[in-house]
């Protein structure tokens, strides 16, 4: 082997325990991949150290440049990041070489006493106090309780996993919404007292799925980090990105969006049956939803395509994005959004 063979890859990772264990089970993949060792190099970004909340910041970039900066300075060969912390736009200096299989898309509430959302507000005589940093989760929590004729109190907060659940834990609030994906991979899914279906509240666009990205010179290791891609996760993230980008919205937007693929496709084509492939099922379903924090504005569509039947083709999910985008803005979005990431 050769020294470039034998030496190790700098995987960047952000320094939290979520980013740790995330990053930790690619560099596990990677090192079953390419046979060659994979060091984590911890790197702190903007977010990581500001205080501030990520509406106030942006949101939009700010657990991210650090690491890109250390890959174009070849500080890190590969990076690692949460999905639905990229800015939509893709520097072409880098390109992202694979999006592994999504882990579960959907929020989680843990909160007091073991209660659901509904026993939460169900009280006439308490307001719930449900913690949260994000602006897309106030809109649709506020908005759910609004529709059981209720009212909860949504709480900006920050901070890692430890420090969100520890609100409810001494009591200074009565639930928090985390990312069900975050706790899954730091094992503490059985924390959560409730699972938020999508019909209430829709993540992230890309929520729950990782984003491995590399230097675009580096063509060698991203044909090598591609084999770790999922064709179906990365139709559907492309899909729910490209709403996101065409409703000119930053990560810190109220914009949900989920991609819904048809099992039967998943299921068929994991079997590698080219026959049994071609009869699959190949629909995409996209929702969409913009609302005004407090819950009393709501935008929400949704539509059906085709899963591309090739994996190099990113049009389809992107068109299908794109047009959703259009209705939802036809419908008034815009106007929910505050100011748009221009």
């Amino acid at each position: 082997m050769t020294d470039s063979t034998m030496r190790a890859l700098r995987l960047g990772t952000r320094r939290s325990k979520l980013a740790m264990a995330q990053s930790g089970q690619v560099a596990e993949a990677v090192r079953e991949l390419t046979g060659r060792p994979v060091e984590l190099v911890e790197i702190t970004t903007y977010g990581d150290t500001s205080r501030e909340h990520l509406a106030q910041i942006g949101g939009t970039g700010v657990f991210v440049s650090a690491l890109r900066d250390a890959l174009l300075a070849g500080e890190i060969d590969f990076a690692v990041h949460s999905l639905k912390d990229l800015p939509t736009a893709q520097p072409e200096n880098l390109t992202l070489a694979a999006v592994p299989v999504r882990e579960d898309p959907r929020d989680a509430l843990i909160a007091r006493d073991g209660l659901t959302f509904e026993e939460l507000t169900a009280s006439p005589d308490r307001v719930a106090r449900i913690g949260t940093g994000s602006p897309r989760r106030m809109a649709q929590l506020n908005a759910w309780a609004r529709s059981l004729g209720r009212q909860v109190e949504t709480v900006p907060i920050r901070g890692n996993i430890d420090t969100r659940i520890g609100f409810v834990t001494k009591g200074e609030l009565d639930g928090v919404v985390l990312a069900a994906a975050g706790l899954i991979r730091i094992g503490r899914i059985d924390e959560a007292t409730q699972l938020l279906s999508p019909d209430v509240v829709l993540p992230a666009p890309g929520q729950g799925a990782l984003a491995i990205e590399c230097a675009a010179s580096n063509a060698e290791l991203a044909a090598l980090l591609a084999e770790l891609d999922d064709p179906f996760t990365r139709a559907a993230v492309t899909a729910e990105r490209s709403l996101l980008a065409a409703l000119e919205a930053g990560c810190s937007a109220p914009v949900g969006a989920l991609a819904d693929l048809s099992p039967s496709s998943r299921l068929r084509s994991s079997r590698g049956d080219p026959k049994a492939d071609e009869q699959a099922v190949t629909e995409m379903h996209l929702r969409g939803v913009v609302g005004t924090t407090d819950g009393s504005a709501m935008v929400q569509l949704s539509t059906t395509g085709h899963v591309p039947a090739s994996p190099d083709d990113v049009s389809t999910p992107q068109d299908m994005g794109r047009e959703l985008a259009a209705e939802m803005l036809a419908k008034g979005a815009a106007g929910l959004m505050g100011e748009r990431a221009l």
